[in-house]
C-alpha cells in the first residue's frame, strides 16, 4: 500500500462541506434517502453517467463488493467512479433500489449524514447496500444531499437461495440420521466438489456456506479433533475481540457467552458449530499433494492414518489460517550453542513448564503480552524484549468507543453490523469517525494517557499505527505491531513484566544474547513471539513448485485498501484462499461461497473486473 494513496482519506466534515449541521428533527432520513435512490436508479436505467456523478461528492467512495466486478474494489474521486462506471455499469443491470433502513447520525459536532441501508437487484441476484449522504450547498443556500460513500455487495444468487429457514428440511427422520451423516462424512464411493484445506473457523465456515447452497464439501483437519489449533496453543490464551463481533454464521454464540473467550471454550465451540452444522469433516487427515488435471479439476492426495485416498475435485479451498500455522522464527547466529531452550510460541503451554527459570519472550504484540503476563502471574521472572514500536489500546476503555453501536450489546442484528462496517472502504476507516475524535492516534485518549505514559517512563516503545490511525490498518498489513491491552502493560509499568526494548538481537551466547547495542542477557528459556511465516509456504508444499510460483500475495492491502488475495482465488483458476479474524470470515465467507456456487452453475465465467486487469 502506498502512502501516498492512503493520505488521500478525508471525513466529510461540515466545515469543508461548507455547512452547518441540520436539525434533527428537520431531516426525514427515509425520505431523503428515498428521493436520492429514486434518482440514481432512474440515471443507472438510462446509463446516465454525469447525473449519477452529480449526486456524488467530489471525494466520494464507492465499494463494490462482487455485485460489479465480481472482485473487491474500491473507487474514489469522481474520475475513478466515472471510469468504472463506464466500464461496469450497463452490464450490471442494476434495478429495483429500496430503502429498508435510514436515519440520520450526528456523529460529533462537526460530522453528520443519512446512513441508509438499501436492498436492490443486479443481473445475476440480489443485493445489499449501505448510503452515506452529507448535507451540502445546493442552489438558493438549500441543503443538498450527496452521496460521500456507496457500497454495492452481492447478496444472493437468483434462484439459489441458502436451504435456511422456510427451506430448511421438513421431513421427519426416525432412526436413519446418525448413519446418513457416517456415510456423508465418509465419502466412500464419491467425490465432493470442494475440498477444504484446514479445520478452523474459516475452513468450517466455508464450508457450512457451501453446504446450505447445495455444494458438497470435506474439510480436511490434521489436528484429532476440531478446535485442537485452539485448544493446544497457550494456556493463557483468550481472544481480544468482543463476542458481538465474533459470531460465526448460522450459530450466534448464547447470551450468556463472555465478552472475551478463552482459547478452550472457543476449541469447543468450534467442534460443536461442526456437528450441529453438520458439515463434512475428515480429523487427523493431512493433504500432502494437489495438482491440476487437464480436465481443470484438482487430482487431490489425503493421507489418513497409513492409506492415502486421491479425490478428484473442482475446487480447492485454502483455509489454513494466518502464515498456514507455520511460526515465523529468526535466525540468530549462535542459536545452536545456547545451552538453555528455545522455542517458538506456538510450541509453548503454560507457563508453570518454566518454574523457577528465566524468561525472555521475544516479540511485543498480543501473544508477548498474553505470555509474558502468564509467568508473572505464576511467579516466574519473565523479561518482554520488544525490537520495534507497539500500538497500545486498553480493552476496557477502547472497544466501547470503537464497538458500540455495531457490535456491542444492544446493538444492531449482527448482519447489519457487518454492513455498517463493510461499507466503508478500508482505506476511509483511517480517518473514521471514532479515531478522528476519540483520540485513538498519537497520545491516546484521556482516559488511558496515564498507562501510556507510564509505558514509555518503563522504556517501551509506542507506535501510533500507519499515518497515526491504530491498529486496523495495521493488522491488515502485518497482522501484528499491537497490543489490545487486558492487563500486561499496568505489569510492565509495575515492574512485573521486565523489558529490554530499542535493540536487535546481535547473537546468542551459550548463556543468552547480545544486544546490536551491546547489552548482554542471560536466561534459562527465550520465547519468540514472533508471529507467522508467509502463508504461500505450505500452500506450495502442496501444490508443488510450478503451480506454487503462481500464487499471488496473501493478505496486506493494495492501492485501493483490499485485501489482497484472500476470499477469491489465488492466481490458480479453482484454487481459493478463506482467512481472517472471526467477524472477516464470517462476512467473506459469503462472498467465497457465492463465487464458487455461481461458477458452478454457469452463473459466472470467472472474469473479473480487478485491479491488475482494469477490464
Amino acid at each position: 500500500m502506498s502512502t501516498a494513496t492512503a493520505n488521500k482519506t478525508t471525513l466529510p466534515t461540515l466545515d469543508k462541506l461548507g455547512v452547518s449541521a441540520p436539525k434533527a428533527s428537520d431531516v426525514n432520513a427515509v425520505d431523503i434517502a428515498s428521493k436520492w435512490l429514486q434518482t440514481f436508479e432512474k440515471n443507472i436505467a438510462n446509463n446516465n453517467i454525469d447525473g449519477i456523478l452529480s449526486g456524488l461528492t467530489e471525494d466520494a467512495w464507492w465499494r463494490d463488493l462482487l455485485s460489479m466486478t465480481w472482485d473487491f474494489r474500491t473507487f474514489q474521486g469522481k474520475d475513478k467512479i466515472r471510469h468504472f462506471l463506464k466500464d461496469r455499469l450497463a452490464n450490471s443491470k442494476l434495478k429495483d433500489f429500496k430503502v429498508s433502513f435510514a436515519e440520520y447520525e450526528s456523529l460529533y459536532e462537526d460530522l453528520a449524514w443519512i446512513r441508509a441501508h438499501y436492498t436492490f437487484e443486479n443481473g445475476v441476484g440480489g443485493g445489499t447496500g449501505v448510503l452515506r449522504l452529507v448535507p451540502t450547498k445546493g442552489h438558493g443556500g438549500n441543503i443538498e444531499w450527496q452521496a460521500h460513500n456507496i457500497c454495492t455487495n452481492l447478496q444472493s444468487l437468483r434462484g439459489y437461495p441458502p436451504a435456511v429457514g422456510p427451506l430448511r428440511d421438513f421431513d421427519p427422520n426416525h432412526g436413519k440420521w446418525l448413519d446418513m451423516r457416517k456415510r456423508q462424512m465418509e465419502y466412500a464411493d464419491h467425490d465432493p466438489e470442494v475440498l477444504v484445506v484446514g479445520g478452523g473457523q474459516s475452513g468450517l465456515e466455508i464450508s457450512a456456506r457451501l453446504k446450505l447452497l447445495g455444494v458438497p464439501s470435506l474439510v480436511i483437519e490434521k489436528q484429532a479433533r476440531i478446535g485442537d489449533q485452539w485448544r493446544h496453543r497457550y494456556a493463557a490464551l483468550c481472544l481480544h475481540d468482543v463476542v458481538w463481533y465474533d459470531h460465526m454464521p448460522y450459530i450466534p454464540f448464547p447470551e450468556n457467552w463472555p465478552v472475551y473467550t478463552p482459547a478452550q471454550k472457543l476449541a469447543d465451540w468450534l467442534e460443536s458449530y461442526a456437528k450441529n452444522m453438520e458439515v463434512d469433516y475428515w480429523t487427523s487427515a493431512t493433504v500432502t499433494h494437489a495438482r491440476k488435471l487437464k480436465d481443470g479439476k484438482w487430482e487431490v492426495t489425503v493421507r489418513r492414518g497409513d492409506k492415502d485416498r486421491i479425490f478428484n475435485v473442482k475446487h480447492l479451498v485454502f483455509a489454513i489460517g494466518v502464515g498456514g500455522g507455520t511460526p515465523n522464527m529468526p535466525k540468530i547466529p549462535g542459536m545452536d550453542k545456547f545451552k538453555g531452550q528455545i522455542l517458538h510460541s506456538t510450541q509453548h503451554d503454560k507457563a508453570l513448564d518454566h518454574a523457577g527459570k528465566k524468561v525472555v519472550v521475544v516479540g511485543a504484540c498480543t501473544s508477548a503480552h498474553d505470555i509474558a503476563a502468564d509467568y508473572a502471574n505464576n511467579g516466574i521472572d519473565v523479561t518482554l524484549y520488544q525490537r520495534s514500536a507497539t500500538y497500545i489500546m486498553t480493552t476496557k476503555e477502547g472497544m466501547p468507543r470503537l464497538m458500540k453501536g455495531t457490535y456491542w450489546e444492544g446493538g444492531p442484528p449482527t448482519d447489519v453490523a457487518d454492513m455498517i462496517d463493510n461499507s466503508l472502504p478500508i482505506l476511509y476507516k483511517k480517518d473514521d469517525p471514532q479515531a478522528h475524535h476519540e483520540g485513538h492516534r498519537r497520545g491516546g485518549p484521556h482516559c488511558y494517557s496515564e498507562l501510556l505514559d507510564g509505558l514509555q517512563k518503563r522504556g517501551f516503545k509506542l507506535s501510533w499505527g500507519v499515518d497515526d490511525s491504530g491498529f486496523l490498518i495495521l493488522a491488515l498489513l502485518r497482522l501484528g505491531g499491537y497490543y489490545l491491552d487486558v492487563g500486561a502493560s499496568r505489569m510492565i509499568i509495575d515492574g512485573r513484566i521486565k523489558l529490554k526494548s530499542g535493540a536487535s538481537i546481535k547473537e546468542f551466547t551459550e548463556t543468552g544474547i547480545i544486544s546490536d547495542d551491546g547489552t548482554k542477557m542471560d536466561a534459562d528459556v527465550f520465547l519468540f513471539a514472533t508471529g507467522y511465516g508467509d502463508p504461500r509456504n505450505p500452500m506450495r508444499d502442496i501444490l508443488g513448485p510450478e503451480l506454487g510460483k503462481k500464487l499471488t500475495p496473501i493478505w496486506g492491502i493494495n492501492d485501493e485498501g483490499e485485501i489482497r488475495t484472500a476470499w477469491k482465488e489465488a492466481g490458480i483458476e479453482n484454487c481459493w484462499v478463506m482467512m481472517g479474524n472471526f467477524a472477516w470470515c464470517r462476512f467473506y465467507s459469503q462472498h467465497l461461497a457465492l463465487q464458487i456456487k455461481a461458477k458452478r452453475e454457469g452463473i459466472w465465467d470467472g472474469k473479473r473486473y480487478s485491479l491488475e486487469s482494469k477490464a
